[in-house]
């Protein structure tokens, strides 16, 4: 019974509260956009094993210069992050300042929709994780597009968007940023869905 469902985004053994269920479908996901193949097998009272497979590959990485870095893509619109983690948040925002951006923080969905509320201004972008502590990012964007229809979107987590996709927790082709991201791609990101070069899924519809 547990192992038809294990790589369900949401699915847990776990009591309430205790855990997220997006541990192994995060797994799935890293794997299968991989390239490569996870198994499971168990045995009640005996264990369980798991081996996972991956394409050998050859290819090298080029690093990132400099000058690279000096040229990340810059912005001067209103962003709001709704982001629990602390540390990515923090991170998020600093990035983003540092781009030019106006950048509007909330810890949580709750504290996400009432800014949205009472922010005096537009909101060009709502940037959101897919799954927080008090609630979904799906969630939050509907409620924010009712009123700011305007408002660019753009999904973020720690699994992948093909995990996200296959399970229904976003449609296709909604704009996605994997975690963890680096300066470059949040910058790159954030100008490609402001910019509508992602405009089948900025709104996350």
């Amino acid at each position: 019974e547990v192992l038809a469902h294990l790589f369900e985004p949401y699915f847990t053994t776990k009591e309430r509260g205790k855990g997220t269920g997006l541990g192994l479908a995060t797994v799935y996901g890293i794997v299968k956009q991989s390239g490569g193949n996870i198994w499971v097998y168990s045995e009640p009272g005996k264990g369980t094993t798991v081996k996972i497979y991956f394409p050998r590959t050859l290819e090298t990485h080029e690093k990132v210069g400099t000058t690279a870095r000096r040229t990340l893509p810059r912005g001067t619109e209103t962003i709001l992050i709704v982001e629990d983690d602390d540390a990515v948040r923090k991170l998020a925002v600093t990035i983003l300042k540092e781009r030019g951006y106006h950048v509007i923080e909330a810890h949580g969905a709750e504290s996400g929709l009432q800014l949205a509320r009472t922010h005096d201004g537009r909101i060009h972008l709502l940037l959101t994780d897919v799954v927080l502590r008090d609630g979904e990012g799906p969630h939050v964007v509907r409620h924010v597009l009712e009123s700011r229809p305007d408002t660019k979107v753009l999904y973020m987590s720690g699994y992948t968007d093909d995990a996200i996709v296959q399970h229904g927790v976003l449609p296709p082709g909604t704009a996605f940023l994997q975690k963890p991201f680096t300066p470059q791609g949040l910058a790159a990101k954030m100008r490609e869905v402001l910019d509508g070069e992602d405009a089948e899924g900025d709104r996350g519809r």
